[in-house]
């Protein structure tokens, strides 16, 4: 499945840029509310966790209707999980910091779009933090690429600023020696803003 993606992925930039009849780049950056899904989230008492994405936006338009957006995106993703230690009560903080690259198919009504399209991550960074005890580096425990997929909505104008809101689900088990019981998916909600340069 992991080659499978990344071919899609491949093959929709490549033909994007071969065929685009419009161009244009821009940029984003929103706030993101993330957690983990699955059967390894089981029992344990699981809160959203805040976090930034932003990165790079190219679009390539083959009408007034159908455009093919690559991106390249810092995200954090993560968790936040409540536990009884020691008879006290304590939040402990997952954040996993990813490269993520989406090619996302965009319908086009008047400014309004629809968004979906597979997407590969890359891990770069993975911490954890138990309240106030500092920070310790978990990632030889996670995968170093996911794949999952993206769905969203907004408004975008030709050139100049837009609006949008999307959700990352995770496709595979993120943890890197787990089985199928204890297997959790990266799950994420982003708002965020853009602004675009070139187009009509």
């Amino acid at each position: 499945m992991k080659k499978t993606i990344l071919s899609l992925v491949l093959v929709a930039s490549t033909a994007a840029v071969a065929n685009a009849q419009t161009t244009s780049f821009g940029v984003k950056a929103g706030a993101s509310l993330t957690n983990i899904v699955g059967k390894g989230t089981d029992g344990l008492n699981l809160k959203n966790k805040f976090g930034f994405n932003g990165g790079f936006i190219a679009n390539f338009g083959f009408n007034d209707a159908f455009s093919v957006q690559p991106e390249v995106l810092y995200s954090m993703k993560g968790t936040k999980e409540a536990e009884n230690y020691y008879g006290k009560e304590t939040t402990v903080k997952s954040t996993l910091h990813y490269i993520d690259v989406p090619v996302l198919a965009h319908i086009n009504a008047g400014g309004l779009f629809f968004e979906l399209g597979p997407q590969i991550g890359f891990l770069v960074a993975a911490k954890q933090q138990q309240d106030d005890r500092g920070s310790y580096d978990i990632k030889s425990k996670v995968k170093k690429v996911d794949f999952g997929y993206a769905a969203g909505l907004g408004y975008q104008m030709p050139a100049g600023p837009g609006i949008g809101l999307r959700y990352n689900g995770g496709l595979v088990d993120t943890n890197k020696n787990s089985n199928s019981n204890y297997a959790v998916r990266n799950s994420a909600f982003q708002l965020y803003l853009t602004y675009m340069f070139g187009g009509k």
